[in-house]
């Protein structure tokens, strides 16, 4: 089988997840600066088997668009076109960003972790993927 990778897409950085290739397993992968998010993606579905795109998709609780979701759908046009062997899966991140910081503080990370952007999109894609995966095999 081959792996999903999960997008938790902002306008600044863009933090990303992996699945192993069973996908039963969401890993953390990198965090990187969004306008270079396409030129990664291509280099790494070269690399690697990708099956789809779990690509996290901001709503508000009551289901009406946040101010990213226009951005995110652009997002996602392209990503199609980029990537048409691959299927892309959008799936509502609610929470992944508040959970990524409850799990630091759990962990009794230092002040600097708990402060981490970078570290934060990362750990929301991986909560992300997840719970897309969790989700897929019930």
């Amino acid at each position: 089988m081959a792996e999903i990778l999960a997008i938790d897409y902002g306008e600044k950085r863009t933090g990303l997840a992996h699945s192993d290739a069973g996908q039963i397993f969401a890993f953390g992968l990198c965090t990187l600066e969004t306008p270079k998010l396409l030129d990664f993606l291509q280099k790494y579905c070269k690399e690697k088997q990708v099956s789809c795109f779990v690509l996290g998709y901001p709503k508000n609780l009551d289901g009406t668009d946040t101010h990213a979701t226009n951005m995110v759908e652009k997002f996602c046009e392209t990503l199609q076109k980029t990537f048409p062997l691959q299927k892309v899966i959008l799936f509502n991140e609610m929470f992944t960003s508040k959970m990524a910081m409850q799990s630091l503080w759990q962990a009794d990370a230092k002040k600097k972790h708990k402060q981490n952007k970078a570290l934060i999109d990362k750990l929301s894609a991986t909560i992300l993927l997840q719970s897309y995966l969790a989700q897929t095999q019930v």
